[in-house]
């Protein structure tokens, strides 16, 4: 049994990802896999996520 604090919790967390997704043109179920390292993901769609959802650039260097 949840107490009305940790439902509140939840529903907050589950709206802000979907906002989440919906900007990133993703979907949660998709966000969920990436988070726990369940899928891999390419590098395109990891700079749609970045620009889109966070507002951010995506900077990469290689180094040896």
């Amino acid at each position: 049994m949840c107490s009305s604090k940790q439902e509140a919790k939840t529903s907050k967390c589950e709206l802000a990802q979907a906002g989440k997704t919906k900007k990133c043109g993703t979907t949660k179920t998709y966000i969920s896999r990436i988070e726990n390292n369940a899928s891999d993901i390419r590098l395109s769609t990891l700079m749609r996520i970045v620009r889109q959802g966070l507002g951010g650039n995506l900077k990469l260097s290689v180094t040896d």
